[in-house]
């Protein structure tokens, strides 16, 4: 018996209440699915002109035959032109369909499909929950769409970052110049801590605040770093002059920030180190803040002699030619061999390669160098500077010493460069620093055999090779590390 028109109203407006409150849910198009499918008695679908499959109930999951038959009736309804219609009947199960916008255009609005219903007035009840449904599927594709735009800019941010760390800088200007605002020709760079759940509300924080005039990248290898590339000269990122590091730390108290020279644009992977030797300075600083302490860097060492001795020990790595095209050339050898030196292990998550495949590169690099990289410091520091004086200008004046590791560290200039990164360790007068950071470096940076050299517990080394951290103002236990400055400074000195 037919219900009482009044009834029928009053039911009509009671289901159009409810899919007006399911359209206020996260996630709207799925819970009026599910209601549609508990309200019908049978599973409903979103299906797009093409028969794909865009959205389903969850509770419960349509079948895979029934997927498939409301498929095949929405390509056919879209074949005819037809914006609502039912298919099937008899031996097949009926399929309802109603179009939830135009089908005629180049992009044809989906279906919502509703597979056999048993319930009373199931066009009428499609009819009205197309058009929630409808502007529900529109809000969520755009949200979709935002993200999609979103993500595909960071990759790009990203990218830039990553092609300024491997030397690639006329390509990261091109794309920087696209995205804006262009890269600077002398930058500072910061690296900011933050916590994991929190880098994206934080970044977006502080993007507003610098009001897009510095560069903000998620770091690629630590989940809870964020990198920036701030202009070193003009108008100031942040409002009133206030220096980015200190507004950052005001307005968030959970970070942290390290904060590198100025460096060129070309010199970003070094104003990245100094910025991460800074932080494990700002760390246990009061204002949580620190710029790095300016020791003179390694490229003193820039003689002709030392090119030629850097071109010597990298030539079969700048001469090698892949046997396979898909195999890795010079260049992608030498960014593994830099990112590898600077993140060991996590050098992975900066290339963007599997695990598998970086320990495979390391044991070509190994075999091509003739050195063991991957476990000797000795071959990881003489790699190291190989990989500075290769990249910096070409001293001119000689320094009359042998193209050699042992004669590069023999010249005075490098006497002066290796007194100046050891002498806050000698002037700070911890208790045993030298001979501590002496083991742990003799012990290839391994620090339970450095504390077995030394007859101490492991946190007892552990402790002292934090302080040494605060002394020196550079990260040790952390990459990237000191550690190959030290080694060659002690090497210098004739203390290894």
């Amino acid at each position: 018996m037919a219900a009482p028109p009044s009834d029928a109203r009053a039911e009509r407006a009671d289901d159009v209440l409810a899919l007006a409150r399911l359209a206020a849910r996260r996630g709207a198009v799925r819970a009026m699915l599910d209601w549609l499918t508990r309200r019908t008695g049978g599973p409903a679908m979103l299906i797009g002109a093409d028969g794909s499959v865009l959205a389903t109930a969850d509770d419960p999951p349509p079948p895979a035959s029934l997927r498939r038959l409301a498929a095949e009736a929405a390509v056919e309804l879209h074949r005819r032109g037809v914006p609502s219609g039912v298919l099937g009947g008899g031996e097949a199960r009926p399929v309802h369909l109603v179009s939830l916008g135009p089908t005629e255009t180049r992009d044809p609005a989906p279906y919502l499909a509703v597979v056999a219903p048993s319930a009373p007035r199931c066009g009428l009840l499609l009819a009205d929950a197309s058009r929630t449904l409808g502007l529900s599927w529109r809000v969520e594709e755009a949200e979709r769409a935002r993200r999609r735009v979103e993500s595909a800019e960071a990759y790009s941010r990203e990218a830039v970052l990553h092609l300024l760390m491997v030397g690639s800088v006329p390509a990261a200007q091109r794309i920087a110049a696209a995205l804006r605002p262009a890269l600077p020709a002398v930058v500072q760079v910061y690296v900011i801590e933050c916590p994991v759940d929190r880098r994206r509300e934080i970044a977006a924080r502080i993007h507003d605040s610098v009001r897009g005039r510095a560069w903000l990248v998620p770091c690629p290898v630590r989940p809870n770093h964020l990198i920036s590339l701030v202009p070193a000269q003009g108008e100031p990122v942040a409002p009133d002059g206030e220096p980015l590091d200190r507004l950052i730390t005001r307005q968030e108290t959970e970070c942290r920030v390290g904060v590198s020279a100025e460096v060129a644009l070309r010199d970003a992977p070094v104003g990245y180190e100094q910025a991460f030797h800074a932080l494990a300075v700002a760390r246990n600083a009061p204002q949580r803040c620190a710029g790095f302490g300016g020791h003179s860097d390694v490229t003193v060492l820039a003689s002709p002699e030392g090119h030629v001795w850097a071109s010597e020990l990298l030539a079969p790595c700048l001469e090698y030619v892949p046997t396979r095209r898909a195999d890795p050339g010079a260049a992608e050898l030498l960014g593994t061999l830099g990112s590898w030196l600077s993140f060991g292990s996590a050098a992975s998550r900066h290339l963007k390669i599997h695990r598998n495949t970086l320990a495979a590169r390391m044991r070509h690099l190994d075999g091509l160098l003739g050195v063991g990289v991957s476990h000797s410091l000795a071959a990881q520091s003489a790699a190291w500077l190989a990989l500075r004086l290769h990249q910096a200008p070409r001293g001119t004046a000689p320094a009359g010493h042998p193209a050699t590791l042992d004669g590069l560290l023999s010249a005075p200039t490098a006497a002066v460069w290796a007194r100046a990164q050891l002498r806050p360790l000698e002037q700070a007068k911890l208790t045993a620093g030298h001979e501590t950071v002496r083991a742990w470096l003799r012990a290839d940076a391994r620090l339970p055999a450095a504390a077995s050299a030394l007859g101490i517990s492991l946190p007892g080394a552990r402790k002292r090779l934090t302080r040494a951290e605060d002394v020196l103002g550079r990260s040790l236990l952390s990459a990237p590390s000191a550690k190959y400055e030290l080694w060659l400074a002690m090497r210098a000195l004739g203390d290894l």
